[in-house]
């Protein structure tokens, strides 16, 4: 071992290795408890044996530290969190929010947040009953942001507003690193419960979707994001399952469906429904906590009166156009496109994103003045707006 390398010895763990010092050849074989991301196998208390050689240790030598050891013993870091945050929130209080809004991210011409138009938006939530926001999500455009600024516009929400609506922060990542480095900010910056979703792209397995998992988890609440349509995975009902006993474990955004939905609230499971929607029939007849809505940036009352005021299938049906208006395109492009067109932020896009075309904004002003202008955010007359008001930006 070299001078001064710090040495951990693992509880009720034992790694056999054949590679060490005092054996002939041989690739060490390593073998480990349940506890281990790595498989299961012998127990003992904690030391390196060898494995030409019986638990008492008679070799009298120690192995050399595998690479393999080496990732094993980083897994037994604690997370970095602290309790003493004001904002700090019981995991069964986060399951009781039952209306949370994925808050639209303004920008200013430059690209960078609009931070009075953001506050604006958060206060329309609050004022209208709104329970929690999830900020940074895909609706905020988070998968657009460095993790400098994210955490910042986390900390931001938290410190401004945080003692009157729930902040939950879009934390998670397809890179595990990165998904507990991004954790770690957010709670320190004060966030109530963490937003995670399964790795995509890169798909891996459905252990290492749980291993993934199981790496944040102990940090704090969490919320578990199924999107099969962004992430090209679904998150299988056995993996939720498995984590669903942990303490930190709060619920699921799901968006497979209400037959989904109902499987999980059979079992007592938290569930909230991610398709506008299907969100009315999810909470009165699926049994599902409530909605982490995008339409609730534009119609927050009326959302609050479709999720707690009980069965309404007359303002579900009324509501149903400016959804499907919404979603004709990839999230968050109507949404921008609406709050744009109520005169609520800047005309401003980073792009990839774009405007929806004029015509599909002129149906806007009309699906606008149908369900009332006044159950809209804003003041502002609804105005169609030309192709020459937007601002698209490819460098910000």
């Amino acid at each position: 071992m070299a001078a001064g390398e710090a040495v951990v010895f693992l509880p009720t763990r034992t790694v056999i290795s054949s590679g060490h010092a005092c054996c002939k050849g041989g690739e060490s074989s390593m073998s480990f408890g349940s506890s281990s991301l790595f498989g299961s196998g012998s127990y003992s208390s904690g030391k390196l044996i060898c494995s030409g050689h019986n638990t008492n240790g008679k070799c009298g030598r120690r192995p050399r530290r595998s690479a393999v050891v080496r990732a094993e013993l980083m897994q037994a870091s604690r997370p970095m969190r602290s309790f003493e945050n004001r904002t700090s929130t019981p995991v069964e209080e986060v399951k009781k929010l039952t209306l949370i809004t994925a808050i639209k991210t303004p920008y200013l011409e430059d690209g960078r947040f609009d931070l009075p138009a953001f506050d604006r938006l958060t206060n329309l939530q609050i004022q209208n009953g709104v329970e929690g926001v999830i900020v940074g999500g895909t609706t905020g455009e988070g998968q657009l942001m460095n993790w400098t600024d994210h955490i910042m516009l986390i900390g931001h929400a938290c410190v401004c507003f945080g003692d009157k609506i729930k902040v939950i922060g879009n934390v998670g990542s397809n890179a595990t690193w990165e998904a507990v480095y991004a954790t770690e900010q957010g709670f320190a910056v004060g966030m109530a419960a963490a937003l995670h979703i399964n790795p995509y792209y890169g798909k891996t397995s459905s252990a290492g979707v749980l291993a993934h998992f199981n790496s944040v988890l102990d940090m704090g609440p969490t919320v578990i994001y199924n999107v099969p349509g962004r992430t090209g995975q679904d998150i299988s009902p056995a993996i939720i399952e498995k984590i669903a006993g942990h303490c930190n474990f709060a619920g699921v955004k799901e968006c497979m469906g209400n037959q989904r939905v109902e499987s999980y609230t059979k079992q007592g499971i938290t569930i909230w429904s991610g398709n506008d929607d299907e969100c009315h029939d999810a909470r009165w007849d699926y049994g599902a906590q409530g909605v982490i809505s995008v339409v609730s940036n534009l119609v927050p009352g009326l959302m609050h009166q479709l999720l707690l005021e009980g069965r309404d299938p007359k303002l579900n049906a009324k509501l149903q156009p400016l959804i499907k208006w919404l979603f004709m395109e990839p999230n968050p492009i109507g949404l921008n496109t609406a709050l744009s067109q109520l005169g609520l932020i800047q005309p401003v896009f980073r792009l990839p994103y774009v405007p929806l075309g004029i015509e599909q904004r002129q149906q806007f002003v009309q699906i606008v003045e149908d369900i009332g202008r006044q159950h809209f955010v804003g003041d502002k007359d609804v105005q169609v707006l030309e192709d020459d008001d937007f601002l698209l930006l490819h460098r910000y």
